[in-house]
């Protein structure tokens, strides 16, 4: 390592001081560091080429942070061992490294100190959506900074996947506008991956009006002691009747209407599974449409392999309620192992996807249908 003198001072000086987050500018050959009083930046003069005078500028922060030359690669095998999470978070973003920065912000949790830091270090819409994952980060001031990045970029996202991720994340609490939720739903019609973020997100988030289905008073009024008691086949049953419950299944009729790819498909059963969210035993759905509707019936009837929550609605449920409830039966089965038949073997798009999705997604908008009758 052969860094002018004048840089290793500088950069020495630099490290000697308390610094939040360290990040490199290729381009123009400067360090930069977040300090509590503000921004410095040490402006290098290579004696090599940059490839290599950079490398050997990472090696020196390296060495004063981690203690070894080789950089995040190296520091991460430690790092993984020694538990000391928050400290060494600090640390990997001293690094220089935009890759350490990545692992920070894709840590079990981070917090929003930590998240302005990989922000300021990293400002790229990976770790953008990443950050909007940790609620800290969501409920503090960093959470519309995002919030506000992520939306003007939206429209130039490729990737139709991270579209409906930038949905979702971005319609978390009140980040985001009342208009802007009105566009995003009105631009939903041309990009159908809106609608899945809508989906993934609270139905109040959704700026559309509907009405409760007209079985909704009466039996909630009926099921009201199971809801009292926490039972989850009453509570799903009544939500999916309600106002907001009704929003979500319009919406996912939308987003049923043209998916563009396998990847948005999946996210679009996933968010299924997670808005009904029964205690089934398999936790991302059905492993077929077969299989789901052949327990459909069977959930539908009181039986001793039954657990006692669902027989116990199914004891009071009166008869006209039935035809709903085995609709509900069958959507809260539908999750992302229920397309692996499907798309196992085949990576088919567009039309041919959606031809080949219609055994899926026929009797899923005709329960949808019942369920909004």
């Amino acid at each position: 390592m052969q860094l002018s003198n004048a840089d290793n001072l500088r950069l020495n000086v630099l490290l000697a001081q308390p610094l939040k987050a360290i990040r490199i500018n290729e381009s123009s050959m400067t360090v930069h560091a977040l300090t509590d009083k503000g921004e410095a930046k040490v402006v290098l003069n290579p004696t090599v080429n940059d490839d290599q005078y950079l490398r050997w500028v990472r090696e020196l922060l390296s060495i004063k942070i981690t203690g070894s030359p080789g950089g995040y690669p190296v520091y991460i095998k430690t790092w993984t061992r020694m538990g000391h999470a928050d400290n060494t978070l600090k640390h990997m973003l001293l690094l220089g490294e935009p890759e350490a920065v990545i692992a920070v912000v894709y840590s079990p949790s981070v917090s929003h100190e930590i998240g302005v830091r990989a922000w300021w270090a990293n400002p790229t819409i990976e770790v953008a959506r990443r950050l909007m994952t940790y609620p800290d980060v969501v409920a503090g001031e960093l959470g519309k900074e995002l919030a506000e990045f992520l939306m003007e970029f939206l429209p130039f996202e490729e990737c139709q996947v991270n579209a409906v991720d930038m949905v979702r994340v971005c319609l978390q609490g009140e980040l985001i506008s009342s208009q802007q939720k009105k566009e995003l739903w009105t631009r939903a019609k041309r990009r159908n991956p809106y609608y899945v973020g809508f989906l993934h997100s609270d139905p109040q988030q959704i700026p559309i009006n509907k009405k409760a289905s007209n079985d909704h008073p009466p039996l909630k009024k009926q099921l009201q002691t199971l809801l009292d008691n926490n039972n989850p086949y009453a509570h799903a049953f009544c939500y999916a009747l309600s106002e907001e419950g009704q929003i979500w299944l319009q919406t996912l009729k939308n987003a049923l209407k043209k998916p563009v790819d396998q990847d948005v498909v999946i996210s679009l059963f996933s968010a299924i599974k997670q808005f009904f969210d029964l205690p089934f035993p398999e936790k991302r759905g059905a492993h077929s449409i077969e299989i789901a509707l052949q327990r459909t019936e069977f959930y539908s009837k009181i039986s001793d392999q039954h657990s006692d929550a669902l027989n116990a609605l199914l004891t009071v449920l009166e008869p006209q309620y039935l035809e709903k409830f085995s609709a509900l039966m069958l959507l809260a089965q539908f999750g992302e192992n229920t397309l692996t038949p499907v798309f196992s073997g085949n990576e088919s798009v567009g039309k041919v996807m959606r031809k080949r999705l219609n055994p899926l997604t026929e009797p899923l908008l005709a329960k949808t249908d019942i369920l909004m009758s």
